[in-house]
């Protein structure tokens, strides 16, 4: 059932030395890697996951006549059957998982009292803009070419990510050129050259928490490819976002894989050439496979899981260092005691800013935690999945996300999760009620019905992903992270690949693709055109 732990425990299951193949994390880009791997190659995989459940940000977590995801809060693109994307995650899950759309309007965004809607459909959406910005129209026709052109380009730059260095480096960048001359200018450098217009600009750039970065630090790359994602609307998972894990899980398992979590990996085992040979747990066990997939981060996998002196990789861990961690947050989980329908609550998102320099107001909140939060996105989960009520009658939820930067909470970072004293719950305490104003004014139904409001911090993030600054996207993404030419899902270490969002783009979907091209890696073919081709063509 949704919410249930996904996985067994390391400590009460009995478990083999060898495998033909061992995942670190079982995020989305882990779970897609090993089912891939079990499902094109035949390999046992076992899956270890440091949390006390599968799905990395995929997961959801329960309260009494309450559950939340912590991570997905719409899926572009899959609504359509024959797109790569839905095709991607039927390949994985073996066309288990549901998907239900959201509404027409699916996000709604609101700059100091003014409202806009992002409405489903390319011609939807330029049809919103030109009626709030009438006289933008050429600005947003040469705003949509831009990022559908990015978008085009970045085939040939992620495939790069997969084929063999020797062969990248014969490629002398041509794969990569055509992508990096959008990836490699900000967000806002490639807006100022379209339109002078403040309000537009903050308008398209309003969806700059899907990706982390506001418009002066962020490519364009990730803003295109996270704008052109939504262009077609946006569903969630019936069952709620742990249905993900769930339906890729009996993949692995049916090829005599495993996925095991309370597994924390202590490092990646190498042998006396140099090359992955298995993992170590805490006390000392190692398990041994011919291949070794991280899914736990480029930061993990370079700066705590290779031993020190890993050929290779010193000037890696030195460049992803000088990219830096992705944003950390807060995120308000609210339960209350009336279902989402007698609440006229929708599933739309709401992004809600206090002026459109996103820039402006994210550099005011990180030096004065008192400021107006510089973004509120409010995701109502029980709204946007059919048979949240069958599970929890008369209750909805919601949750309400904002940035907050990592060192308001490094004092803490060594003490016990829920034993952080008193100081700490304080100051959770303080932004719990903030937020809970903040949600009452925008979505003002809710007043009086919030019967259950916790908060998790960026520890908390720390705690269960173990991203040590509780970031929510990896790396960050700026230009330096796309211009980056060792990220891939090869690593300097024989038989290590990675997988997830490092390795190609942030998010869920970014993930899934990044499990794609490290499969892609490992066995030397492309799966890219297996795994995006849709069911229906298939059978045909």
């Amino acid at each position: 059932m949704p919410g249930k732990p996904i996985g067994v425990a390391y400590k009460q299951t009995v478990l083999e030395d060898q495998w033909d193949a061992i995942v670190i994390g079982s995020g989305m880009g882990g779970l897609t890697a090993a089912a891939l791997l079990a499902r094109h190659a035949g390999k046992r995989v076992l899956v270890l996951e440091r949390h006390y459940t599968a799905g990395g940000f995929t997961h959801t977590f329960r309260r009494p006549g309450y559950e939340w995801d912590v991570g997905v809060h719409y899926i572009g693109q899959v609504q359509d059957p024959a797109s790569p994307v839905r095709a991607a995650f039927d390949h994985v899950t073996e066309g288990r998982l549901r998907w239900n759309p959201l509404p027409d309007v699916y996000d709604q965004i609101r700059i100091a009292g003014r409202v806009y809607e992002f409405r489903s459909g390319l011609d939807r959406f330029r049809e919103g803009l030109l009626a709030a910005f009438p006289a933008e129209g050429t600005a947003i026709e040469r705003y949509l070419a831009a990022v559908l052109s990015c978008v085009k380009a970045s085939s040939l730059y992620f495939a790069e990510k997969a084929i063999p260095p020797m062969a990248a480096r014969l490629a002398g960048g041509l794969m990569r050129a055509p992508f990096l001359r959008w990836a490699g200018r900000t967000t806002a450098q490639v807006l100022a050259g379209i339109t002078a217009n403040r309000e537009l600009i903050g308008v398209l750039t309003a969806q700059w928490g899907d990706y982390g970065l506001p418009p002066a630090e962020s490519s364009f790359a990730a803003h295109a490819m996270i704008a052109q994602h939504y262009f077609n609307g946006a569903s969630y998972p019936v069952g709620g976002a742990s249905q993900i894990a769930a339906s890729i899980a009996p993949a692995i398992e049916r090829a005599g894989g495993k996925i095991v979590v309370s597994a924390d990996v202590d490092q990646i085992v190498l042998d006396k050439s140099g090359r992955a040979a298995g993992v170590r747990m805490p006390g000392g066990r190692e398990f041994r496979a011919p291949v070794i997939v991280s899914d736990a981060g480029a930061m993990n996998t370079f700066g705590r899981l290779l031993p020190p002196d890993s050929p290779g990789c010193a000037a890696i861990a030195a460049d992803i260092r000088a990219i830096g961690h992705s944003m950390s947050y807060l995120s308000l989980y609210a339960g209350l005691n009336k279902s989402a329908a007698d609440l006229g609550l929708t599933g739309t998102n709401i992004w809600a800013y206090p002026t459109p320099d996103h820039d402006a107001n994210v550099a005011r909140f990180s030096a004065d935690p008192a400021a107006p939060f510089p973004v509120l996105f409010i995701s109502f989960p029980s709204a946007k999945d059919p048979d949240f009520l069958a599970r929890h009658p008369g209750h909805s939820t919601i949750e309400v996300i904002t940035l907050a930067p990592y060192r308001w909470f490094s004092q803490w970072e060594n003490s016990r999760w829920k034993h952080r004293g008193a100081d700490y719950d304080e100051l959770k305490t303080h932004f719990t009620e903030r937020l809970c104003q903040e949600l009452e004014r925008h979505v003002p139904a809710v007043r009086g019905h919030v019967v259950h409001a916790e908060i998790s911090t960026p520890l908390s993030t720390r705690h269960f992903s173990n991203y040590q600054a509780g970031e929510a996207y990896g790396l960050n993404a700026t230009p330096a992270r796309f211009r980056l030419g060792s990220l891939s899902a090869r690593t300097p270490v024989r038989n290590l690949f990675l997988t997830g969002q490092d390795v190609a783009l942030l998010g869920v979907t970014g993930a899934l693709f990044g499990g794609v091209t490290a499969v892609s890696a490992i066995l030397g073919r492309n799966l890219v055109a297996k795994v995006t081709r849709p069911v229906a063509a298939q059978a045909a």
